[in-house]
């Protein structure tokens, strides 16, 4: 092992400004690849708070509903009849993808209007006719919505149903469209970073093509030849992990901890274990990311 570690050292020293190169590359893409694992972890917490909140809205018609800018199925003059609340009620409750149904008569949708606006002086501009009465549809799946929504939208005595994902979605398109897109120029640094790994052991095998056929002549196992270059590899990634790992877990101290958590507390945020779990994929990242293309380039080049 003593020889092994001589040429390690041995490499490294020739071959200096190419290992900086090679930790520096490192250590930008595997920072970025945390990141992106940070804002995957964080996009779906988020979605997975406010999805499972959300409930789909089925509100019914009421006798002025008609000839509105959103009548809906409505008939002029006539509000929602028992036999059409029961079979919306029905048919809601039949779906497979509904979880469950409540009924929000007009009185108790007039006694949550008067407690939400109980100062306001708009308190009593409205009574319980004009008030509508609702079913409120809970999912089994938040995300397969549309059926639901399109089925009770055709149902005779529906006004409008009011679905948030519509407000959501276009949220998460652009947060979807970040981490995506941070993780797609993470994946492009971390090939930059693996042909510069595969370049730089390249150079060094080729500056001591003579040691390395001189071991080859006297029998030295392939496994023997190659552990050097494998070593020189693996210290640009421990190097690389360390810096990334300390960018990545400050990085949550300073953006999240102290700032984000404190001035937006209504979000759920990530955990230091969340946080940790990153820094873990970026060392499993940074091992395989060193071992592989040094394994293909010494197999290929060491040949004498």
């Amino acid at each position: 092992m003593r020889h092994t570690f001589r040429e390690t050292l041995s490499g490294l020293k020739r071959n200096a400004s190419m290992t900086i190169s090679v930790i520096v590359t490192m250590t930008v893409s595997l920072t970025l690849f945390g990141l992106s694992v940070m804002t995957f972890q964080e996009v779906e917490r988020v979605k997975g708070r406010w999805y499972d909140k959300i409930e789909i809205s089925v509100f019914l018609c009421t006798q002025d509903s008609a000839g509105t800018s959103q009548s809906g199925n409505c008939e002029p003059g006539q509000a929602t009849t028992d036999d059409q609340r029961d079979n919306i009620n029905s048919r809601l409750e039949s779906n497979p993808e509904v979880l469950q149904v409540f009924y929000e008569s007009k009185e108790e949708a007039y006694d949550e209007y008067r407690n939400t606006y109980a100062d306001s002086p708009l308190l009593d501009s409205l009574t319980v006719e004009q008030m509508q009465d609702s079913f409120r549809i809970k999912l089994v799946d938040p995300e397969n919505y549309q059926g639901v929504v399109s089925e009770a939208a055709s149902l005779p005595g529906v006004q409008n149903v009011l679905d948030l994902h519509e407000v959501l979605d276009p949220i998460f398109s652009v947060l979807n469209g970040l981490k995506w897109g941070t993780m797609g120029l993470a994946v492009l640094l971390l090939v930059a970073a693996m042909l510069q790994i595969g370049n730089t052991i390249r150079m060094s095998a080729f500056t001591r093509r003579r040691e390395i056929g001189i071991m080859r002549l006297v029998g030295a196992s392939n496994v023997y030849i190659m552990l050097p270059f494998v070593l020189e590899a693996l210290f640009a990634g421990i190097i690389s992990t360390i810096i990334s790992g300390g960018a990545l877990l400050g990085s949550y101290e300073f953006l999240i901890q102290r700032n984000a958590k404190v001035s937006i507390q209504a979000l759920p945020w990530i955990t230091w274990g969340d946080a940790w779990f990153a820094v873990g994929l970026v060392a499993i990242v940074a091992v395989v990311l060193s071992i592989v293309p040094t394994l293909v380039t010494t197999r290929r080049y060491l040949r004498v």
